[in-house]
């Protein structure tokens, strides 16, 4: 892992709403965070796997001089044209400025993926809200161009996991580079029958403040498969009544708040 340190201890960052707004950088930790977190502060590693998100973070430079982890971020040679890999539909196209550019990624979901996805989650719970369940499903709908300056950026394209949620994602990767204790720290859950947990719910990429929370199942099933592949690591969900953060402050720093 490039400009890794020798810390064994990571801490995690999710973005549910019981993550305090004053952070824990440096310290005694290796720090990891995820998609919008980077609006607020930097961390050593952010982790984004929703193609708006990854946009947005390359747009703003913030990938220029810190390190980000995005999925599907395949960069096609200089001179490719984006068209050749476009659908043919009506998808919307959410492109960057080239700026001088000649590389580019080129991602997207059409509403043929869709509506697919739709019906087979209708097929495993009918009664699910299909309102929701549409909002959900058409979040990043389209095709994104990001003109890229590859050379000099710090973006790393995730191998593995795919499909994860990004704090999953982020968990598994401060694992596999070397990774002792993790301390979670904003890893709230979900729950369908509330409202949605996020503390950037209604603002820009993100799904409106009114959306419903989502069935874990999957992140769950994630997550035992990270403990399955790392067994020696030992997690700590920070928040009572595991650990205060308070107490993750004191082992960040030596020293109480």
């Amino acid at each position: 892992m490039e400009g890794t340190t020798n810390l064994k201890k990571h801490l995690v960052y999710g973005n549910g709403e019981s993550r305090p707004i004053q952070p824990i950088i440096g310290g005694d930790f290796i720090t990891w965070g995820c998609n919008a977190i980077y609006r607020d502060f930097v961390v050593d590693n952010l982790v984004s796997v929703d193609y708006s998100m990854q946009q947005e973070i390359y747009q703003s430079e913030y990938a220029m001089k810190n390190k980000c982890w995005f999925s599907d971020w395949e960069v096609l040679p200089a001179g490719f044209n984006p068209q050749m890999v476009m659908p043919n539909n009506d998808a919307p196209v959410f492109e960057t400025p080239q700026l001088g550019r000649r590389s580019c990624v080129v991602q997207g979901k059409t509403q043929d993926t869709v509506e697919a996805n739709i019906q087979e989650a209708l097929q495993h719970n009918p009664d699910v809200d299909v309102d929701d369940l549409r909002q959900k499903a058409e979040k990043d709908v389209g095709m994104y161009i990001t003109w890229v300056d590859e050379y000099n950026d710090k973006v790393i394209n995730i191998d593995y996991p795919r499909g994860w949620s990004a704090g999953n994602t982020a968990l598994y990767l401060a694992c596999k580079f070397g990774a002792e204790e993790v301390y979670m720290l904003g890893f709230d859950g979900s729950d369908y029958s509330k409202p949605l947990n996020n503390i950037y719910k209604g603002s820009k990429n993100y799904l409106t403040a009114n959306s419903r929370g989502f069935n874990t199942i999957n992140w769950d099933n994630q997550f035992r498969m990270i403990q399955r592949d790392f067994p020696k690591v030992k997690f700590h969900r920070i928040g009572k009544p595991v650990l205060t953060y308070e107490e993750l402050y004191t082992i960040a720093y030596d020293k109480e708040i």
